[in-house]
């Protein structure tokens, strides 16, 4: 049995998370490995941005957070650490991961840097197709920031196999995290696809993090899960035939139960008897779950078909300029007053020639917010007395355009009506992304390890 656990489903999930599933895979005995899945589609981008201004930045701005608490206890135990972390600079969060082992008086770790998802400068988008077609999306202003493929297990596999402690990459598919252990650890053939399959599928149920053992699953009266201020985190008990148990450290809060595997199994599945990855093409429809204990869903039956062709790769650009801001209308006939506001920046955007792409909402009212059209709001009467937060959006090429109009909603303080207050406001570009389809051997995934020749 090798275990395998989940300690990040995204860029800013909780920090302390890592420690109780680090802790049962050590008290457990026999090693393991613990994955962190921190990346957006967006993330790259942002990350690239941020490389850009400080050559030692791009990756998980909460590396160190996440990593500082388990990373003695992990090495001792014989708990690989594998996360896409790395982001945009995977080389600086290996750095930092050595530098945060020196702090703790650990000495030189053996961290392996997986690269060849960064095709920026490497490949011509003419040697690429759209996933969903031949428009580009409207607001793009056209400069490419980052252009990464969705890279397999691989050399993540291969970078164990040659003595890794910690795997650092970029973009790889979320469930290669898991995947590459896996293979690592029982030798499992590539060719062997029903196997890859079922190291793809311990991937995908681990990959949330915490949405798998109750976390997104929550809804009070209805789906009642225990202590959500301390969910553990999943574990994957797996087994060289590539079935498993999903289940979480005892004593955390949480549930594992055949709805909640049930509920993240078709998580983002497109097609549950063709789920694409770079490794395989998962097949769900013969998968069986059994509850065979509290907290504990044993897994089998997954099926692997040859993987795709081409590799999806996601391109992000700079896009145009977003403004925000907010106002809040309290008491008798704030429903009217918070129209009067809409309708007044209306008037005023019309009268200054600020020719942008705008909406308000009048959140209270319906849900959360409005339609781009305004008719969601249109049905309610405007006597209603109430608490309500107006929230303006501005979207143009020009951001002294979309400054201005983020002005004009500041000015309501006494510029009417009555009674508005908590004005906040920003400016800020906005990145765009679009997936495209590259050409397998236009991808070149590889591994080094930190302070040797990449």
């Amino acid at each position: 049995m090798y275990r395998i656990g989940s300690g990040a489903g995204f860029s800013g999930d909780r920090i302390d998370a890592p420690q109780s599933v680090v802790a049962a895979i050590a008290a457990a005995g026999h090693g393991g490995a613990v994955i962190f899945e921190t990346l957006g589609e967006r993330t790259l981008a942002l990350g690239q941005i941020a490389k850009k201004l400080d050559a030692a930045r791009g990756y998980e701005p909460l590396l160190e957070d996440l990593l500082a608490p388990i990373l003695q206890q992990a090495i001792a135990a014989g708990i690989i650490i594998v996360g896409n972390f790395g982001a945009a600079n995977p080389p600086a969060a290996a750095a930092a991961i050595q530098a945060l082992a020196d702090r703790l008086g650990m000495g030189a770790l053996r961290i392996a840097v997986v690269a060849g998802d960064d095709l920026v400068n490497t490949i011509d988008l003419a040697q690429t197709e759209r996933w969903d077609g031949d428009e580009r999306l409207p607001g793009l202003r056209g400069d490419v920031i980052a252009i990464n493929a969705y890279m397999g297990a691989s050399a993540i596999a291969e970078a164990i196999s040659a003595g890794a402690q910690i795997v650092v990459t970029g973009r790889v598919a979320d469930p290669a995290l898991a995947l590459g252990p896996l293979v690592a650890h029982f030798g499992w053939s590539w060719s062997d696809l029903d196997r890859i399959a079922a190291g793809t599928l311990v991937g995908h149920l681990l990959e949330c993090g915490s949405q798998v053992s109750g976390g997104f699953f929550a809804d009070p009266g209805v789906k009642d899960v225990p202590d959500s201020a301390d969910i553990g985190f999943p574990i994957a008990e797996v087994e060289a035939d590539g079935s498993f148990v999903v289940t979480k450290a005892a004593g955390t809060g949480g549930l594992v139960d055949l709805r909640t595997v049930k509920e993240q199994l078709l998580y983002e599945i497109h097609d549950p008897a063709a789920y694409l990855t770079p490794d395989v093409t998962l097949d769900l429809t013969e998968v069986e779950l059994e509850q065979v204990g509290q907290d504990r869903v044993r897994v089998s039956g997954a099926r692997g078909h040859k993987a795709p062709d081409k590799l999806k790769a996601t391109v992000s650009y700079y896009g145009d300029w977003l403004g925000e801001a907010e106002i809040s209308y309290a008491g008798p006939n704030a429903m009217a007053r918070a129209q009067l506001a809409v309708t007044t920046i209306k008037e005023r955007l019309k009268r200054r020639g600020l020719v942008l792409q705008h909406r308000a909402d009048i959140v209270g009212t319906v849900s959360a917010f409005d339609s781009d059209a305004g008719d969601l709001l249109a049905a309610f009467e405007p006597a209603l007395a109430g608490d309500y937060r107006v929230r303006f959006a501005f979207g143009s090429s020009s951001q002294a355009d979309v400054s201005s109009a983020v002005q004009e909603v500041n000015a309501l303080y006494c510029c009417g009506p009555a009674g508005g207050g908590g004005v906040r406001q920003s400016v800020r570009p906005r990145v765009r992304t679009l997936s495209h389809l590259v050409a397998r051997e236009l991808v070149s995934a590889r591994f080094f390890f930190a302070g040797e020749p990449a």
